[in-house]
């Protein structure tokens, strides 16, 4: 059974989809890109997008009773590639207390929706 995850914690989907959707123990979030959803607004900057992504996913994981520790793969879009290291910086930051770190995709392209620096979407399970 498919079921919508949606919280008012994290932004609204700026187009036609789910904020994430839950497929028996898999979850799937849509990429997530640094609008504050108190303002609706994009953040500036590099390193203020990224945090509010991870933000925006944590409120998301903790909506479907989800944790960082529960996420098995994760897509990254960045804007500018000469941004992976300062990305894979605050990546570690999220993910050093997880006991085992999710694979992981990077890769650059040239345009985000909102005209964002960095998009990031995951999958989680969890033992049901």
């Amino acid at each position: 059974m498919k079921e919508e995850v949606y919280t008012e914690k994290a932004p609204k989907p700026v187009g036609p989809y789910s904020q994430a959707v839950k497929v028996g123990n898999f979850l799937f979030l849509s990429g997530q890109i640094g609008i504050d959803p108190n303002t609706g607004k994009l953040k500036e900057g590099f390193e203020e997008q990224v945090r509010q992504v991870f933000e925006n996913i944590e409120r998301i994981l903790e909506q479907a009773g989800y944790s960082w520790e529960d996420v098995v793969r994760v897509v990254v879009y960045l804007k500018d590639l000469s941004q992976f290291q300062e990305f894979n910086k605050l990546y570690q930051e999220v993910f050093q207390r997880v006991r085992v770190k999710p694979v992981r995709s990077t890769v650059e392209v040239s345009r985000i929706p909102l005209d964002a620096l960095v998009e990031v979407e995951l999958t989680a399970y969890k033992e049901g």
